[in-house]
């Protein structure tokens, strides 16, 4: 019978600490890989947009999460340029003239999935 490992706990300065480290990876594209670095944001630093109102069609449901998740991705990967200038910095400017599986793959690892664009929890 394996035995349950018990997670370490958090304490709050190490939570809030997070909010200016910048955490760094590599993600594999085509053969090669991108370095990328963000940073978590706090709530003031969130992104704010109107919630859809109700009954409005999936499809603008769906376009108004995706722009959220990537206005709060472009602000984490800001923030760690600001805090990391001399990092491997992604400007605004480059983010759409990127391939799309690309930015999947960058958005995923950043927002809590795995380096594919696939989301993965806890």
């Amino acid at each position: 019978m394996e035995e349950k490992q018990e997670k370490e706990i958090w304490t709050i300065d190490d939570l809030v600490s997070m909010t200016e480290t910048v955490q760094e990876a590599k993600i594999e594209y085509a053969g090669k890989l991108i370095p990328v670095q963000w940073c978590e944001l706090t709530e003031s630093e969130e992104p704010k947009m109107a919630v859809p109102a109700d009954g409005t069609p999936d499809d603008d449901v769906q376009e108004y999460y995706k722009d959220l998740a990537q206005e709060r991705v472009n602000k984490m990967i800001a923030k760690a340029n600001k805090l990391n200038p001399d990092g491997f910095c992604i400007p605004p400017e480059a983010w759409n003239k990127l391939p799309t599986q690309a930015r999947w793959s960058i958005t995923g690892k950043i927002i809590g999935g795995d380096d594919t664009g696939n989301f993965t929890s806890g």
